[in-house]
């Protein structure tokens, strides 16, 4: 089998980062194409020193500056080699360049549409860790991947758990239409969660949480938003809406588990009474790996689980009073059309304020409630409808934010 040419859309966040690190472990049978990167271009300098792609995508206007962050880490013959492209169009074109296999779709927020739809319109294999091109055009999004007999193989360990959970012929057409409705067998989707750090916090305390709190998950290492996401429990409410659309099922069907040792990463449930569930440490590694290589397996760094030292494992019913998150988030996916997107965007605008301290905690919700509610949802028939009503929302979430910034409630 020849090297496998692979685009890492986000090099430098936590996703990139592991990716990297997968596949240093296998110079045999992968080469990293392309890195691109946004705020932290020193990092992003170090990696082209370590991993020498060919290609380098940055923000745009800040090619020079790059070039002389170049200077300090890489050898002249690096620096000289390396074709350095910048904006959405470079994003666009080392995602669906010809000589790439795979990309690694892991830009974190709406950013990350465009470029990953560029992967998926010629073909490539797209492992999708940028959840929220799902979630902004999901019905849009999986047209294409049929169109293009692209594959598409998800990289969130919910996501990717479930996808290991499934039978072989799940996405075939006699799978489909067999069993009266429960295709393949399957009853149900369950999609854990850790709960996050405030899982047994007040509403109260919540309401105090500070960003650094909020950052600081218990089990795994991510990025802010991400981390923000996880308090709140949005992320569990667009990686629901994500599992409808990539597991083609309703929203009845997707049910949130809070799992707080973050140990089984999802579960599927059969007709028969069977559930079967996929388990291993929380580290991403492991995932990505699985979708690097998919139907192969090829070796990590990850230890296996100690089911000795792992000896209890609990679960909750999660509690959207206190996480309003995920009824909004299971209201948008029923409502369709552009509900998601402007959920998505409402929450992206929100998230930063409250990193920046214009918000507290339990605003997010209050804003992305307040946004959802003004808005008049279209139907989602194409790309640029879907960008205007994201762009509207977050028009609606900067004048709620200038309304509302710092009132307590």
């Amino acid at each position: 089998m020849p090297v496998q040419q692979v685009t890492i859309l986000g090099a430098t966040g936590s996703i990139g980062k592991s990716t990297l690190k997968v596949l240093a472990q296998h110079p045999d049978q992968y080469q990293v194409y392309a890195l691109t990167g946004f705020q932290r271009l020193d990092e992003l300098a170090q990696l082209v020193e370590q991993h020498s792609p060919k290609v380098v995508v940055v923000p745009e206007g800040k090619i020079d500056t790059f070039r002389s962050l170049l200077a300090l880490h890489c050898n002249d013959k690096q620096i000289h080699t390396i074709e350095i492209v910048e904006g959405e169009t470079g994003l666009c074109q080392v995602a669906s360049a010809a000589a790439v296999n795979v990309v690694m779709a892991a830009i974190v927020g709406s950013a990350g549409l465009k470029p990953t739809l560029a992967a998926i319109d010629v073909g490539k294999r797209v492992l999708l860790a940028n959840k929220e091109a799902l979630v902004m055009a999901g019905e849009l999004f999986m047209q294409r991947v049929k169109q293009a007999q692209a594959t598409l193989l998800p990289v969130d360990s919910e996501h990717n758990a479930i996808f290991q959970c499934l039978p072989t012929d799940y996405f075939s057409s006699s799978a489909r239409f067999a069993n009266q409705g429960n295709r393949a067998g399957v009853s149900q989707i369950l999609l854990t969660a850790s709960g996050g750090p405030f899982r047994t916090w007040t509403l109260q305390q919540m309401h105090q949480a500070t960003p650094a709190q909020a950052c600081k998950h218990p089990n795994w290492s991510m990025g802010q938003k991400i981390s923000v996401d996880s308090a709140t429990l949005m992320n569990k409410g667009l990686e629901l809406i994500e599992a409808c659309h990539l597991f083609e099922l309703p929203v009845e069907r997707v049910t949130v588990v809070i799992h707080p040792e973050s140990i089984v990463h999802s579960l599927v449930q059969y007709i028969d009474g069977s559930t079967l569930a996929q388990l291993g440490n929380p580290d991403m590694c492991t995932p990505i790996a699985h979708a690097l290589a998919w139907p192969q397996r090829i070796a990590t760094t990850v230890p296996p689980l100690d089911l000795f030292s792992a000896n209890c494992l609990n679960f909750e019913q999660p509690d959207e009073d206190r996480f309003p998150a995920l009824a909004l988030a299971k209201s948008a996916m029923k409502t369709g059309g552009c509900a998601p997107a402007v959920l998505n965007a409402a929450n992206e605008v929100a998230v930063a304020a409250f990193l920046a301290n214009k918000i507290a905690f339990t605003q997010i919700t209050q804003l992305i409630h307040a946004v959802i509610t003004q808005i008049n949802v279209l139907p989602a028939h194409d790309l640029d409808t879907i960008l205007v009503q994201d762009l509207e929302a977050r028009e609606l979430a900067g004048q709620w934010i200038m309304a509302n910034a710092n009132r307590t409630t």
